[in-house]
């Protein structure tokens, strides 16, 4: 079976092609906020265009236009194949990479947010079960909050910098690393924002 992987969450432009768990295509690279125009040509740059038996998507958090772009181009796919689509979490694609580069208990991972915050999880060494739920927190209290050596994640410089000790090592959600979270619980392909949305209606403009 082929599997079409698909990560736009963070400011790494990644896709993979997997045959029964193995990489036969992949294209990884830090575009920042190039998503819309390189997605499309660096799929159809993957062996026979990318086309698969199923899709799999990063749903967040991260990017919040970055997710709606791999998506999107995830459900249009997935329509034109008529094949299943459906989701995991940047912070679990994560995770399970930084298990297998340092084993510590808990793994903490930090991904860049708006506003000054950050989305972060935590795990167990294994970097397979969550022992937090995501949540998005202002970096300063997060450097309170957090005590773990090592920090993993495109956030982890900040929160290490804002704490003032520690190792941070920045890791970007990287689609060939998806077979070590394959097992894992899919995902429904819509959107893991994080955090609240930014916009207010009228009404709840007026009431604050």
């Amino acid at each position: 079976m082929r599997l079409l992987v698909i990560d736009t969450a963070t400011q790494a432009l990644s896709v993979a092609l997997l045959d029964d768990g193995a990489p036969i295509g992949r294209f990884h690279d830090i575009v920042g906020r190039g998503h819309a125009e390189a997605l499309l040509p660096a799929i159809a740059a993957l062996p026979d265009g990318g086309r698969a038996d199923a899709i799999a998507v990063d749903v967040g958090p991260g990017s919040f236009t970055g997710v709606r772009i791999g998506i999107a181009a995830a459900r249009a796919l997935a329509l034109a194949w008529n094949i299943p689509l459906h989701g995991y979490s940047a912070p679990s694609l994560i995770a399970a990479r930084a298990a297998q580069l340092h084993r510590q208990e808990p793994l903490i991972i930090a991904i860049t947010g708006g506003h000054g915050e950050l989305f972060w999880q935590s795990f167990a060494a294994d970097g397979l079960s969550a022992t937090s739920a995501v949540a998005s927190t202002p970096i300063a209290d997060l450097a309170r909050q957090i005590e773990a050596r090592t920090i993993f994640g495109t956030g982890a410089e900040a929160l290490v910098t804002t704490r003032g000790h520690g190792t941070a090592l920045t890791l970007y959600p990287d689609a060939s690393d998806y077979p070590l979270i394959a097992h894992l619980p899919p995902l429904r392909p819509t959107p893991i924002y994080g955090r609240g949305a930014d916009a207010k209606t009228m009404a709840e403009r007026a009431a604050s």
